[in-house]
């Protein structure tokens, strides 16, 4: 599949952007977006000028802050169309998911079982295993997604430390 997108007779899903990225342990945006400068914190992002709707019919994202190692996480506008159903694969350990439902409600598949989110809630979940989202309502749902990471680089002797903790 590498060799295919490499020599352009391949896009890549959400789905296999994701595998790439959680096989290199870095996060998916890394794989999207230029490195910022450092000294940028101020930045204007439009969710209207960057929403795509990805191989994945039935969603829209939009990239609104991509991952920074300083700050460790990335934030999308997700906008799931009706009756749409996505299964995720686990992410990198350590890796959380904060979701806010901005329109309509959404279903959440978290360690195995289906919890419903409305208008206004928000759930954090392990996103280190296998999740989901689905819409079951007749109008299009909007959700902003934090992704936070929490890699662990090894130190100088070698021994594995916690980075952010």
């Amino acid at each position: 599949m590498l060799g295919q997108i490499e020599r352009g007779e391949s896009t890549p899903t959400v789905a296999t952007l994701w595998k790439i990225a959680t096989g290199l342990r870095v996060p998916m945006t890394t794989l999207l977006e230029p490195d910022r400068e450092v000294g940028d914190v101020l930045l204007l992002r439009d969710a209207s000028r960057l929403r795509v709707r990805p191989s994945e019919e039935g969603m829209q994202r939009a990239l609104l802050f991509p991952y920074e190692t300083r700050f460790g996480f990335e934030l999308y506008e997700l906008t799931f169309a009706p009756d749409f159903e996505s299964i995720s694969e686990p992410h990198d350990i350590g890796v959380v998911e904060h979701v806010t439902v901005l329109r309509g409600e959404i279903e959440l598949l978290v360690e195995e079982e289906w919890r419903r989110v409305e208008q206004g809630q928000s759930l954090r979940f392990p996103a280190d295993r296998r999740h989901g989202y689905r819409n079951r309502t007749q109008s299009e749902t909007v959700v902003m997604d934090l992704i936070h990471y929490r890699f662990i680089p090894q130190n100088i002797a070698g021994r594995k430390t916690q980075a952010g903790s």
